[in-house]
């Protein structure tokens, strides 16, 4: 199915004087309608929908609400007399400069955002009350649009379309990510396939490789139908995994924990066969509130869900992470130049300790329900560190003077920056474990913007930088006898778990979708026979070169 993005059509022509109200009510009914569409799908999220999407739903709606940009709209209807659907694209294209001149990535990526919701009420201002329907007569279909919003997929959730593929967006998009979480195979950023693709034509889309096929032969469709075939049966074997403990052949037991953002995400780990949870992003407690932040009282009570939830596995909590390029409502923060470097993670929290101890307080109070951890993200210095735990201190003498039970908690450190994989074994003397946060190392190791797709091609995990720092980090803990886990998406690759396991490797955290998939790989890994490789690896100057020459 074709969606043609409305942006390309729209008609521009003068209307009367005695025509701006009914031109403006338009507008109205069109804006009413979207917020109504948006309304819906928040109320008929699944209870394992991934817990940014009701977030981005939210942020829709600000935008569609926003006074400043409907007065915007409204001056070229009354003042410049042009049909709403031209004033409404108008005012999208100032606005559209105005992001794309922004130094701030993530204050840019907000022009998606923007588009998606201007391409909703376009569709309503042309009479159509989606932007695509779902085919009635059961044949699987490709959708292909120019953009599509996290909101436009969870529409298509119940399998209607096999795959999407889109002009816009990244593989580190919103969209993109959900459309992971769902399973559905998609390709983004394909320039202008939306106007090369026609309704009736044949596609193949190959989510893994990145790849879409147009009008493919008969040979072709056999070998994709053959290896859609294969990755079902893979599916359904790697789901019969869930209850096997992850064990290599020569008897080393690996955790495999999973990564969540709140108490809805606890089942599917479970189901997984997640040994805990390696790490809750706390700060989609925080987030995209309209209400100030989060009482002690509430986080508490997510907080006692998760960990009563995993009915007795460890849980380890990650204090707010949060940045200048996301200040939190009713904030005084100014954005920086370069947000990534600025006052975000636990300078965030150590810049406002009243915040920072009432997190603190209800993760204490949620450890009297079950074993819990606290991780510090961000923490670069020596002297960070005895704030964070002094600060830690403090609010359990607060619970102790309310007289509040509180629990007792493992204090661990993100390894994100450099600075902290040098000083690993020094952060150990203070920590009981260390988690390393690969995602921010490489960007912060390699001076690259993840979210840059100029640069994404510089992203790689395999740098011998990276394995270098990673290795010391692991090494560092054997020699401490302290935990390290990774909770990286380098832990989540399945093609990199025999690395890490040579390398000393025993706890791994990612999303629960990705367990099951590495777990076969420790299953069929001897982690003796895989240390010798894996320390050629790291010392290679090309290591993807010998990635593929494991011991079977």
């Amino acid at each position: 199915m074709l969606v043609q993005h409305s942006g390309a059509n729209v008609a521009r022509y003068r209307i009367e004087e005695a025509q701006v109200e009914s031109e403006l009510e338009r507008l109205r009914r069109a804006r009413d309608a979207v917020a109504q569409e948006l309304h819906g799908m928040q109320a008929t999220l699944p209870g394992d929908a991934p817990v940014e999407l009701a977030a981005l739903i939210d942020v829709h709606l600000q935008l569609l609400h926003d006074e400043v940009f409907r007065a915007a709209i409204a001056h070229w209807i009354t003042q410049h007399r042009y049909n709403a659907e031209w004033a409404l694209s108008a005012q999208m294209e100032i606005l559209a400069r105005q992001f794309d001149a922004m130094d701030d990535t993530y204050l840019r990526e907000r022009k998606a955002d923007l588009e998606q919701v201007v391409e909703r009420v376009q569709h309503h201002l042309h009479g159509v009350a989606q932007p695509a329907k779902s085919p009635e007569d059961g044949e699987r279909r490709i959708l292909v649009a120019h953009d599509l919003s996290p909101a436009d997929l969870l529409r298509y959730r119940d399998g209607a379309f096999a795959g999407f593929v889109t002009d816009a967006g990244a593989v580190t998009s919103h969209t993109a990510i959900v459309a992971r979480s769902m399973g559905i195979p998609a390709v983004v950023a394909a320039r202008g396939v939306s106007q090369r693709v026609r309704p009736d034509d044949w596609l193949v889309v190959d989510g893994e490789a990145g790849i879409i096929i147009v009008e493919p032969d008969a040979d072709e469709r056999l070998e994709y139908q053959a290896r859609e075939c294969a990755l079902a049966q893979r599916r359904k074997e790697l789901e019969n995994l869930s209850a096997v403990p992850a064990r290599t052949l020569d008897g080393e037991a690996v955790q495999l924990l999973a990564n969540i953002e709140g108490p809805e995400d606890v089942a599917a780990a479970l189901r997984a066969g997640a040994t805990g949870v390696g790490l809750f992003r706390s700060e989609f407690l925080f987030m995209e509130r309209r209400g100030g932040l989060p009482s002690e009282e509430e986080q508490f009570q997510a907080y006692r869900a998760v960990v009563e939830g995993m009915h007795g596995l460890p849980v380890t909590i990650r204090t707010i992470d949060v940045g200048a390029d996301k200040p939190l409502d009713g904030a005084n923060r100014s954005i920086t130049v370069n947000p990534a470097l600025g006052l975000r993670a636990i300078r965030w929290s150590l810049a406002d300790p009243a915040m920072f101890r009432t997190q603190l307080r209800a993760i204490l109070r949620a450890a009297a329900h079950g074993p819990v951890s606290v991780l510090f993200p961000m923490i670069g210095h020596l002297g960070e560190i005895h704030q964070v735990l002094s600060q830690l201190q403090t609010a359990r003498d607060e619970l102790a003077m309310r007289g509040v039970a509180a629990g007792a908690v493992r204090a661990g450190a993100m390894v994100e920056v450099p600075a902290a994989a040098l000083l690993a074994e020094d952060f150990l003397q203070y920590f009981d474990f260390l988690s390393i946060g690969t995602n921010d190392l490489i960007q912060y190791t390699l001076a690259i913007d993840r979210a840059d797709e100029s640069v994404a091609y510089l992203y790689d995990p395999l740098h011998p930088a990276i394995l270098r720092l990673v290795h010391g980090v692991i090494a560092a803990g054997a020699r401490c006898g302290k935990e390290v886990s990774i909770c990286g998406e380098m832990a989540a690759d399945a093609a990199l778990t025999r690395l890490l396991l040579g390398l000393g490797l025993r706890y791994f955290s990612m999303q629960p979708t990705q367990i099951p998939h590495v777990k076969q790989q420790v299953l069929l890994s001897d982690a003796a026979s895989l240390k010798e490789w894996a320390g050629q690896v790291v010392a290679a100057q090309v290591p993807r070169l010998l990635l593929g020459a494991a011991p079977s």
